[in-house]
């Protein structure tokens, strides 16, 4: 089984909308101020038209397992980009593809020229945190920018 890394297309939103909203009941944070309520998940491929973004779409045979993006969230400092929507279904975990995806999505930034990825986050999702810690990411005392996701209550910040 290969597993197939692209950009978002539009056909893709609805599949990706059920992906999302379906990891976050699993983690118990389906709640508002969270993307689980934010109307634009069902249409994240008109999102991602924005200049200066990118989202990635991992999918294995012919099915969306995961995605991760980019985003230059109004109010986040110049030179700053959030990584956002880092989802990945259950069967798809403990393979890679969250790295792969947070990893593609670090490489589009770059090649934007950002110079700093910031990004929001549950302590409930452990296993991502980790991942974004072995990455370089390091924890803040306070949030950037004005994601609207009130929720969130970890904040990270990885300077390239």
């Amino acid at each position: 089984m290969s597993i197939t890394y692209r950009k978002i297309e539009s056909q893709d939103n609805q599949e990706l909308a059920e992906v999302i909203r379906t990891v976050l009941r699993e983690f118990k944070i389906d709640k508002p101020g969270t993307v689980y309520t934010d109307p634009t998940t069902d249409h994240l491929s008109e999102v991602f038209e924005a200049e200066q973004s990118a989202y990635w779409i991992a999918e294995e045979e012919g099915k969306i397992i995961g995605g991760c993006g980019i985003y230059p969230t109004s109010g986040l400092p110049d030179g700053c980009v959030e990584l956002v929507k880092l989802y990945t279904a259950a069967a798809a975990r403990g393979k890679g593809v969250g790295k792969m995806l947070m990893q593609k999505s670090m490489e589009s930034a770059q090649q934007f020229g950002y110079n700093e990825i910031y990004l929001e986050s549950f302590p409930e999702l452990t296993t991502a945190i980790g991942m974004y810690e072995k990455a370089g990411f390091k924890k803040i005392s306070a949030p950037l920018g004005n994601s609207g996701h009130f929720a969130c209550n970890v904040w990270m910040l990885l300077v390239l």
